[in-house]
């Protein structure tokens, strides 16, 4: 069975983008679901509106990849899930270990989706001994002592760093030392790593902050384009010829109107 050992992605030798690489997963997503209910082409605008992004883009993306859909008929979805695949390093299998089961690394042991996309759970390492043993997504937790020997006995290549901040860059060091050279980071802290290996990181506290700051902005703009009446102008003219008028009413005493002699 071929591992990430032996592998590696064909992206970079092709010189494509990063950006680019980036958007893949999100076609391959949309072009799986559209392979799951037998749709055979699609229209690289049907596609691009899946995936959110733009069809000038998806076909810049596409043309990375020498795939050029077809005028009148599209693209071939089964043909394109294995193009992306492969160039995604999909086709092969990637053994993962997820270090770190509390809450958040049991939820990433627990989900279905790895196998289904090319990834497989090697191990789930955690430093508690009172966890050693216990299953985990039908997997017994393995501690920490055994970092170094499962992932050489796994060949594995990809990390998972579910730990609190303060183990993350610990545990990173060891992971890479061990041979590790990609890391997918959820701790909430900025891993120091040598040139040559990768490092994902997703921090969802960050990503909130984010929409927050969109949240705020769009009340802003709704806020100053509420209408406000604009200021009533008064024609400097009419304001001369009314104020005359009044005056030829005034008496002698000003403010009272003069009496008009019988």
């Amino acid at each position: 069975m071929a591992t990430g050992r032996t592998h590696r992605p064909a992206t970079r030798s092709r010189g494509i983008p990063e950006a680019t690489v980036a958007r893949l997963p999100l076609y391959l997503r949309a072009l799986t679901a559209l392979s799951e209910r037998s749709v055979p082409t699609v229209s690289s605008e049907e596609l691009a509106t899946a995936a959110g992004v733009n069809s000038a883009k998806l076909r810049k993306d596409f043309s990375y990849l020498g795939s050029y859909g077809t005028r009148g008929v599209g693209y071939d979805v089964e043909y394109l899930v294995y193009q992306i695949s492969r160039e995604l390093g999909l086709t092969q299998d990637w053994p993962v270990v997820i270090v770190g089961i509390g809450n958040l690394g049991a939820a990433l042991a627990n989900y279905g989706g790895f196998a289904s996309r090319g990834f497989r759970v090697a191990a789930l390492i955690d430093a508690d001994p009172a966890m050693a043993g216990k299953p985990v997504a039908g997997m017994p937790v393995q501690h920490t002592d055994e970092l170094e020997r499962i992932i050489s006995d796994n060949g594995v290549s990809i990390g998972v760093i579910a730990t609190p901040a303060g183990a993350a860059q610990q545990v990173c060091e060891r992971l890479v030392a061990a041979g590790v050279t990609s890391i997918l980071n959820f701790a909430p802290t900025v891993l120091s790593v040598p040139d040559g290996v990768d490092v994902r990181k997703v921090d969802l506290s960050i990503e909130l902050q984010i929409l927050a700051f969109h949240e705020q902005r769009k009340a802003g703009e709704e806020a100053a384009t509420e209408v406000v009446p604009p200021p009533v102008e008064r024609d400097s003219a009419v304001e001369s010829a009314t104020d005359a008028v009044a005056a030829t009413r005034k008496g002698p005493d000003g403010d009272v109107p003069a009496v008009m002699p019988a």
